[in-house]
Protein backbone atom coordinates (compact mmCIF):
# COMPACT_ATOMS: atom_id res chain seq x y z
CA UNK A 1 0.00 0.00 0.00
CA UNK A 2 1.11 3.78 -0.79
CA UNK A 3 1.68 6.36 1.54
CA UNK A 4 -1.29 8.06 -0.72
CA UNK A 5 -3.72 5.26 -0.16
CA UNK A 6 -3.00 4.77 3.39
CA UNK A 7 -3.46 8.33 3.70
CA UNK A 8 -6.86 7.75 2.07
CA UNK A 9 -8.03 4.69 3.84
CA UNK A 10 -7.45 6.07 7.26
CA UNK A 11 -9.69 9.16 5.94
CA UNK A 12 -12.51 7.04 4.90
CA UNK A 13 -12.16 4.68 8.62
CA UNK A 14 -11.45 7.91 10.90
CA UNK A 15 -14.70 7.85 13.48
CA UNK A 16 -14.11 11.73 13.97
CA UNK A 17 -14.91 12.56 10.75
CA UNK A 18 -17.42 9.96 9.97
CA UNK A 19 -19.41 10.73 12.98
CA UNK A 20 -19.08 14.96 12.19
CA UNK A 21 -18.57 16.71 8.96
CA UNK A 22 -19.08 13.40 6.66
CA UNK A 23 -22.30 12.31 8.37
CA UNK A 24 -23.63 14.79 10.64
CA UNK A 25 -26.71 15.36 9.14
CA UNK A 26 -27.88 13.31 5.52
CA UNK A 27 -27.49 16.63 3.23
CA UNK A 28 -24.32 15.02 1.64
CA UNK A 29 -25.34 11.18 1.58
CA UNK A 30 -28.80 12.50 0.04
CA UNK A 31 -27.05 13.76 -2.50
CA UNK A 32 -24.99 10.99 -3.20
CA UNK A 33 -28.50 8.64 -2.95
CA UNK A 34 -30.55 11.12 -5.51
CA UNK A 35 -28.32 10.89 -8.45
CA UNK A 36 -29.63 7.47 -8.98
CA UNK A 37 -32.83 8.84 -10.20
CA UNK A 38 -31.61 9.38 -13.54
CA UNK A 39 -29.92 5.93 -13.82
CA UNK A 40 -31.73 3.18 -16.15
CA UNK A 41 -32.83 0.89 -15.35
CA UNK A 42 -34.09 2.24 -12.25
CA UNK A 43 -33.76 -0.48 -8.92
CA UNK A 44 -35.71 -0.31 -5.86
CA UNK A 45 -32.82 -1.31 -3.53
CA UNK A 46 -35.03 -1.41 -0.27
CA UNK A 47 -37.23 -3.11 -2.25
CA UNK A 48 -34.93 -5.85 -3.43
CA UNK A 49 -33.73 -6.39 0.49
CA UNK A 50 -37.22 -6.58 1.19
CA UNK A 51 -37.58 -9.14 -1.40
CA UNK A 52 -34.47 -11.04 0.50
CA UNK A 53 -36.31 -11.14 3.66
CA UNK A 54 -39.82 -12.95 2.56
CA UNK A 55 -39.02 -16.00 4.58
CA UNK A 56 -37.80 -13.92 7.84
CA UNK A 57 -40.37 -14.76 10.42
CA UNK A 58 -43.31 -12.93 11.59
CA UNK A 59 -41.60 -10.89 14.70
CA UNK A 60 -38.43 -11.68 12.90
CA UNK A 61 -35.77 -9.30 14.29
CA UNK A 62 -33.63 -6.74 11.64
CA UNK A 63 -30.79 -5.05 12.59
CA UNK A 64 -29.29 -2.49 10.09
CA UNK A 65 -25.85 -1.14 10.82
CA UNK A 66 -24.73 1.97 9.88
CA UNK A 67 -28.49 2.55 9.00
CA UNK A 68 -27.58 5.92 7.63
CA UNK A 69 -30.58 8.18 6.92
CA UNK A 70 -33.04 5.34 7.57
CA UNK A 71 -34.21 4.55 4.10
CA UNK A 72 -33.97 0.71 4.12
CA UNK A 73 -35.72 1.42 7.69
CA UNK A 74 -38.24 3.48 6.44
CA UNK A 75 -39.15 1.11 3.58
CA UNK A 76 -39.43 -2.01 5.86
CA UNK A 77 -41.70 -0.48 8.14
CA UNK A 78 -44.00 0.18 5.15
CA UNK A 79 -43.60 -3.36 3.69
CA UNK A 80 -42.65 -5.55 6.59
CA UNK A 81 -44.20 -4.16 9.83
CA UNK A 82 -44.28 -6.92 11.43
CA UNK A 83 -40.50 -7.21 11.90
CA UNK A 84 -38.69 -5.72 14.94
CA UNK A 85 -36.42 -3.07 13.32
CA UNK A 86 -33.28 -1.51 14.90
CA UNK A 87 -31.04 1.08 13.38
CA UNK A 88 -27.20 1.57 14.43
CA UNK A 89 -25.30 4.00 13.25
CA UNK A 90 -21.56 5.61 13.93
CA UNK A 91 -22.98 9.51 13.38
CA UNK A 92 -25.61 10.79 15.90
CA UNK A 93 -26.52 13.61 14.01
CA UNK A 94 -27.51 11.65 10.63
CA UNK A 95 -29.87 9.25 12.97
CA UNK A 96 -31.83 12.28 13.65
CA UNK A 97 -34.56 11.69 10.89
CA UNK A 98 -34.89 7.64 11.16
CA UNK A 99 -37.57 6.10 12.63
CA UNK A 100 -36.76 4.27 15.96
CA UNK A 101 -35.74 2.78 18.36
CA UNK A 102 -32.30 3.51 16.71
CA UNK A 103 -29.04 3.80 18.76
CA UNK A 104 -25.06 4.87 18.44
CA UNK A 105 -23.08 1.82 18.05
CA UNK A 106 -19.54 1.09 16.45
CA UNK A 107 -19.29 -1.91 13.49
CA UNK A 108 -16.72 -3.46 15.24
CA UNK A 109 -18.43 -3.88 18.55
CA UNK A 110 -21.92 -4.49 18.62
CA UNK A 111 -24.55 -4.11 21.41
CA UNK A 112 -26.11 -7.47 20.70
CA UNK A 113 -26.30 -10.65 21.66
CA UNK A 114 -24.74 -13.74 20.29
CA UNK A 115 -27.09 -15.19 17.37
CA UNK A 116 -29.60 -12.60 18.42
CA UNK A 117 -30.70 -10.82 15.38
CA UNK A 118 -32.87 -13.10 12.03
CA UNK A 119 -31.19 -10.75 9.73
CA UNK A 120 -28.24 -8.01 9.58
CA UNK A 121 -28.22 -5.35 6.86
CA UNK A 122 -24.77 -4.11 6.17
CA UNK A 123 -25.33 -1.55 3.23
CA UNK A 124 -22.76 0.34 1.64
CA UNK A 125 -21.00 1.10 5.27
CA UNK A 126 -18.18 -1.61 5.52
CA UNK A 127 -15.72 0.19 3.38
CA UNK A 128 -15.87 2.62 6.41
CA UNK A 129 -14.92 0.52 8.96
CA UNK A 130 -11.30 0.33 9.94
CA UNK A 131 -11.35 -3.33 10.34
CA UNK A 132 -13.64 -5.26 7.70
CA UNK A 133 -12.61 -8.88 8.73
CA UNK A 134 -13.68 -7.99 12.06
CA UNK A 135 -16.26 -6.25 11.32
CA UNK A 136 -17.90 -9.51 9.49
CA UNK A 137 -16.77 -11.72 12.45
CA UNK A 138 -18.89 -9.05 14.82
CA UNK A 139 -21.87 -9.40 12.07
CA UNK A 140 -21.69 -13.70 11.85
CA UNK A 141 -21.71 -13.65 15.31
CA UNK A 142 -24.90 -11.62 16.04
CA UNK A 143 -26.73 -12.95 13.23
CA UNK A 144 -28.50 -16.41 14.01
CA UNK A 145 -27.35 -19.86 12.44
CA UNK A 146 -29.98 -19.88 9.94
CA UNK A 147 -29.83 -16.06 9.89
CA UNK A 148 -29.29 -13.44 6.74
CA UNK A 149 -26.77 -11.11 6.13
CA UNK A 150 -26.88 -8.14 3.34
CA UNK A 151 -24.35 -5.80 2.36
CA UNK A 152 -24.03 -3.98 -0.53
CA UNK A 153 -21.30 -1.84 -2.04
CA UNK A 154 -20.07 -0.65 -5.62
CA UNK A 155 -17.18 -1.97 -7.89
CA UNK A 156 -14.34 -0.74 -8.48
CA UNK A 157 -15.53 0.48 -12.31
CA UNK A 158 -18.36 2.30 -10.41
CA UNK A 159 -19.01 5.85 -11.90
CA UNK A 160 -15.19 6.10 -14.18
CA UNK A 161 -16.63 9.02 -15.87
CA UNK A 162 -17.23 11.09 -13.07
CA UNK A 163 -13.13 10.26 -12.07
CA UNK A 164 -12.16 11.32 -15.09
CA UNK A 165 -14.57 14.47 -15.23
CA UNK A 166 -12.62 15.52 -12.01
CA UNK A 167 -8.93 14.34 -12.88
CA UNK A 168 -9.54 16.59 -15.88
CA UNK A 169 -11.11 19.45 -13.66
CA UNK A 170 -8.70 19.39 -11.09
CA UNK A 171 -5.62 19.34 -14.18
CA UNK A 172 -6.79 22.81 -15.24
CA UNK A 173 -6.97 24.20 -11.68
CA UNK A 174 -3.50 22.88 -11.52
CA UNK A 175 -2.48 23.57 -14.81
CA UNK A 176 -1.08 20.23 -15.68
CA UNK A 177 -2.52 17.66 -17.98
CA UNK A 178 -4.56 15.09 -15.73
CA UNK A 179 -5.08 15.97 -11.85
CA UNK A 180 -4.97 13.86 -8.75
CA UNK A 181 -7.45 11.16 -8.77
CA UNK A 182 -10.51 11.86 -6.42
CA UNK A 183 -11.02 9.64 -2.88
CA UNK A 184 -13.02 6.23 -3.81
CA UNK A 185 -14.92 5.39 -0.37
CA UNK A 186 -15.59 2.00 -1.72
CA UNK A 187 -12.15 1.20 -2.70
CA UNK A 188 -11.98 -0.94 0.24
CA UNK A 189 -15.00 -3.24 0.04
CA UNK A 190 -15.26 -2.84 -3.51
CA UNK A 191 -18.17 -5.33 -5.23
CA UNK A 192 -14.96 -7.10 -6.57
CA UNK A 193 -12.92 -7.50 -2.72
CA UNK A 194 -16.39 -8.08 -1.01
CA UNK A 195 -17.02 -11.53 -1.36
CA UNK A 196 -13.10 -12.76 -0.27
CA UNK A 197 -14.03 -11.11 3.38
CA UNK A 198 -17.75 -12.08 3.52
CA UNK A 199 -17.07 -15.91 3.14
CA UNK A 200 -14.39 -15.92 5.96
CA UNK A 201 -17.97 -16.01 7.58
CA UNK A 202 -20.25 -16.90 5.75
CA UNK A 203 -20.59 -20.11 3.80
CA UNK A 204 -22.65 -19.04 0.97
CA UNK A 205 -22.50 -15.37 -0.64
CA UNK A 206 -24.39 -14.87 -4.03
CA UNK A 207 -23.31 -11.71 -5.41
CA UNK A 208 -26.43 -9.69 -7.18
CA UNK A 209 -24.87 -7.13 -9.89
CA UNK A 210 -27.01 -3.83 -10.74
CA UNK A 211 -25.66 -2.13 -13.71
CA UNK A 212 -27.21 0.79 -15.39
CA UNK A 213 -26.44 4.54 -16.91
CA UNK A 214 -27.49 7.58 -15.27
CA UNK A 215 -27.80 10.01 -18.01
CA UNK A 216 -28.21 13.68 -17.25
CA UNK A 217 -29.43 16.91 -19.08
CA UNK A 218 -28.22 19.31 -16.21
CA UNK A 219 -25.14 19.25 -14.54
CA UNK A 220 -26.19 20.00 -10.76
CA UNK A 221 -27.47 16.58 -10.33
CA UNK A 222 -23.56 15.41 -10.76
CA UNK A 223 -22.04 18.21 -9.38
CA UNK A 224 -24.26 17.82 -6.18
CA UNK A 225 -22.78 14.32 -6.33
CA UNK A 226 -18.91 14.85 -6.74
CA UNK A 227 -19.34 18.14 -4.09
CA UNK A 228 -20.64 15.42 -1.27
CA UNK A 229 -17.38 14.45 -1.04
CA UNK A 230 -16.51 17.74 0.71
CA UNK A 231 -15.63 16.13 3.92
CA UNK A 232 -12.73 14.31 2.34
CA UNK A 233 -11.40 17.53 0.72
CA UNK A 234 -8.22 17.36 2.34
CA UNK A 235 -7.47 14.28 0.61
CA UNK A 236 -7.99 15.05 -3.20
CA UNK A 237 -4.62 17.49 -3.36
CA UNK A 238 -6.20 20.08 -5.32
CA UNK A 239 -8.65 22.92 -4.13
CA UNK A 240 -11.29 21.50 -3.66
CA UNK A 241 -14.09 24.11 -4.36
CA UNK A 242 -12.01 25.70 -7.21
CA UNK A 243 -12.26 22.06 -8.62
CA UNK A 244 -15.96 21.57 -8.15
CA UNK A 245 -16.69 25.04 -9.98
CA UNK A 246 -14.18 23.72 -13.11
CA UNK A 247 -16.06 20.58 -13.00
CA UNK A 248 -19.25 22.10 -13.76
CA UNK A 249 -18.35 23.86 -16.29
CA UNK A 250 -16.65 21.52 -18.12
CA UNK A 251 -19.91 19.61 -17.98
CA UNK A 252 -21.80 22.66 -19.15
CA UNK A 253 -20.02 23.00 -22.30
CA UNK A 254 -20.58 18.43 -22.53
CA UNK A 255 -24.00 18.77 -21.96
CA UNK A 256 -24.34 21.67 -24.81
CA UNK A 257 -22.69 19.91 -27.14
CA UNK A 258 -23.44 16.22 -26.62
CA UNK A 259 -27.19 16.90 -25.17
CA UNK A 260 -26.90 14.95 -22.12
CA UNK A 261 -23.49 13.36 -19.94
CA UNK A 262 -23.46 9.84 -19.49
CA UNK A 263 -22.40 7.64 -15.57
CA UNK A 264 -21.68 3.87 -16.22
CA UNK A 265 -22.50 2.48 -13.07
CA UNK A 266 -21.95 -0.69 -11.49
CA UNK A 267 -22.99 -1.44 -7.63
CA UNK A 268 -24.41 -4.67 -6.21
CA UNK A 269 -26.20 -6.54 -3.13
CA UNK A 270 -24.55 -9.50 -1.65
CA UNK A 271 -26.64 -12.01 0.20
CA UNK A 272 -25.38 -13.57 2.83
CA UNK A 273 -26.01 -17.22 4.85
CA UNK A 274 -24.31 -19.77 6.51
Amino acid sequence: MTELSAAHDAAVTDRGRLAGSAYSSDRDLAARQSLYQWQTPRYDLPGIVVEKLSDVRVRGSVVDIGCGNGKFIQRLREDRPDLSLLGLDIAPGILAGVPGPVAVADALRLPLAAQSVDVALALHMLYHVPDIAQSVRELSRVVARDGLMIASTNSDRDKAELDDLWQRAAGDVLGIGRGPARISLSARFSLEKAPSYLREAFGRVETIELPGTITVRDPEPVIAHMASYRAWADQHDVPFEVTIERAHAILVDHIALHGAFEVTCLGGILVCRR
